[in-house]
């Protein structure tokens, strides 16, 4: 008999540093958020459900108007750089002016102002008086309501016939139960035109070879075309538990969630980063020629890519983009 693997418990996607430590932050309010104490001498982290949708409300009205800066700096980046075509600095010139008129939180950045999208990881010491779910749903409605923001989302009545529910609701909203004393929300608002460049593809271990793989990409990547808006933050990912987690993590490899996961495997079967190949599909898409939507350089601003475990019967493969409004 074989020897047994002793148990060994590893995170799918683990973090070797969190997002949110790099991330700089804003502080809304002191109100409806406190510490009390409980059971075993433990603090607790008590946020009352005003605080969930002053957060949710102020959050997506901020990604309709406001770009990230390390994106801005990419965007800058092409008009110095002289490789760059005059299509591709004419794209980013304009895409930099939209930026700051969009700034100015009377027009969004783009009109198509998504679906809201609300992931969260909520300690097991975070106590709230209500449903969450709700309270993120009322931030989402009134800011869409109290904005210059387009309602999206169609209600079906029946097979065919549907209706706008005139408040860009319901939201798509994930609440993930994990240790500590914190609560964190990554807020994103996903247009038509990034989520319908989505795709999941079924292969076999027969693309897991380099040049099957390169094959392979050359040919999707070409696929996605201008319609989602490039410059795009494009994410790649390998393998996977699931077809839905595979899809689910390209989606928040391609808002730079997941930048800080390690760059190596283990036999333990976490996720990790490719670096090589984020180098050699970003120069393989620079050889597009279609560029910042009208021919050259610049497809993407960069690229993630990302391997995940697989049953040995699978072997998904993920490719997702965060257009040029990058929310």
């Amino acid at each position: 008999m074989a020897d047994q693997e002793e148990f060994s418990y590893t995170d799918l996607l683990p973090l070797v540093q969190d997002a949110y430590d790099t991330t700089t932050f804003r502080k809304l309010t002191d109100e409806g958020v406190s510490t009390v104490g409980g059971p075993g001498g433990r603090t607790f982290l008590e946020v009352d459900s005003e605080a969930i949708r002053l957060l949710t409300a102020t959050a997506m009205r901020d990604i309709a108007h406001l770009l990230r800066t390390g994106h801005l700096a990419q965007l800058a980046a092409i008009l110095d750089d002289p490789e760059a075509s005059a299509n591709d600095r004419f794209v980013a010139s304009e895409l930099l002016e939209n930026a700051c008129i969009a700034a100015g939180g009377v027009l969004p950045s783009c009109q198509d102002t998504g679906t809201a999208i609300v992931s969260a990881k909520k300690g097991d010491l975070v106590l709230t008086d209500g449903d969450d779910r709700e309270a993120i749903s009322r931030g989402v409605y009134d800011t869409y309501l109290t904005s210059n923001l387009r309602y999206s989302q169609l209600a079906p009545l029946d097979m065919f016939a549907e209706r706008n529910t005139g408040s860009n609701l319901p939201a798509q909203i994930e609440i993930e139960s994990v240790p500590g004393d914190a609560y964190k929300f990554l807020f994103m608002a996903k247009g038509g035109g990034s989520a319908n460049k989505s795709f999941l593809f079924h292969e076999t271990k027969a693309l897991l070879n380099p040049e099957s793989l390169a094959r392979f990409l050359d040919e999707k990547l070409r696929t996605l075309g201008t319609s989602a808006c490039p410059p795009y933050h494009l994410a790649v990912v390998i393998g996977g538990t699931s077809a839905e987690h595979t899809l689910q993590t390209a989606k928040y490899a391609s808002a730079h969630y997941l930048d800080n996961l390690p760059t190596t495997g283990s036999p333990a079967g976490h996720g990790f980063r490719d670096l090589g190949w984020e180098e050699e599909i970003l120069e393989m898409t620079r050889g597009f020629g279609i560029g910042a939507q009208f021919g050259g350089k610049y497809f993407c601003h960069d690229v993630r890519v990302i391997r995940l475990p697989r049953h040995g019967a699978s072997n998904p493969v993920g490719i997702a983009v965060s257009c040029s409004a990058d929310r």
